[in-house]
């Protein structure tokens, strides 16, 4: 196996899966990193062996511990069987979106655990914004979901509806060294090649602010890139969410953690609500 960073998709069971395959495989050509499609058999979902006897009084009935252990092992193995299906259906999703050598892997453990596991080899991770628990509410964000972005330290592309090629981004920007790094991984990732960048300060219309905005756009100019700028006051979710709207922007890019009005977001309500009222993916940078 390669020890080149991979774009990593985590597929389950949600009707999320398809667009994350799809998001997936276009990050991965753009990126020129292979894709490994991830499923991971959640504790919770495995079996628990336990010896009941002492606790229930089931006393000699030594027969129903070994149907409820048999039980066990075959629901295990089944959950196993339609973790592979899951993999082989993602892996043909991907191949028919134009990659040629999808790997694919199952663990056991929880999500959060595995992906801290797995971190040196990722890239870029990919995941739906439901997940299988969460599939029938509508904008629902998984508890998996926020579970991650709080511990994992790599860029996440968090996925809504169907896919639908971005053409154009959105940075969030509030001139921090977080949202700075940003500029630079827009300027040099192959990942936003030929988009068009609008960059969105909230916040009073300032001369500070003004240059910080003008430096930005120059810097991405420089690198080649199609730049807009806007300044807006305003609650931060509410101008974020209507830029994005009234702009038809197809993909937002946040910086994750820090104090200023946009970075805290992770940390408050505003998180939450962009995450389950953006009706495009969220690229959330580490």
């Amino acid at each position: 196996m390669s020890d080149q960073p991979k774009v990593v998709a985590c597929i389950d069971g949600s009707g999320a899966a398809v667009t994350v395959c799809d998001y997936a495989a276009w990050a991965s050509q753009r990126l020129e990193a292979p894709l490994e499609l991830l499923h991971v058999l959640d504790h919770s979902q495995s079996p628990a062996h336990s010896d009941l006897s002492g606790n229930i009084g089931l006393g000699s009935r030594e027969h129903l511990l070994v149907e409820l252990a048999e039980l066990d092992e075959k629901r295990g193995r089944l959950l196993r069987e339609q973790g592979k299906s899951l993999l082989e259906a993602a892996a043909r999703r991907v191949r028919t979106d134009g990659v040629e050598s999808p790997l694919t892997r199952q663990r056991h453990g929880e999500l959060v655990d595995t992906l801290r596991e797995l971190e040196g080899e990722i890239r870029l991770l990919v995941m739906g914004r439901q997940g299988e628990v969460s599939d029938s509410l509508a904008r629902h964000v998984g508890s998996h979901l926020e579970n991650v972005i709080r511990t994992l330290h790599r860029p996440i592309l968090v996925t809504t509806g169907e896919f639908s090629l971005p053409r154009s981004l959105m940075l969030a920007f509030d001139n921090s060294p977080s949202t700075r790094k940003g500029l630079e991984l827009l300027a040099e990732s192959p990942l936003f090649a030929g988009l068009s960048i609008h960059l969105l300060m909230v916040g009073s219309d300032n001369e500070d602010a003004r240059n910080a905005l003008n430096a930005a756009q120059q810097h991405l100019q420089q690198a080649g890139l199609q730049v807009t700028t806007a300044l807006r006051d305003g609650e931060v979710e509410s101008v974020l969410l209507a830029y994005q709207r009234d702009e038809n922007i197809d993909l937002i890019v946040m910086g994750a953690y820090g104090h200023s009005r946009i970075r805290q977001f992770l940390v408050g309500s505003t998180t939450t609500g962009m995450l389950r009222n953006t009706q495009c993916p969220l690229l959330l940078l580490r």
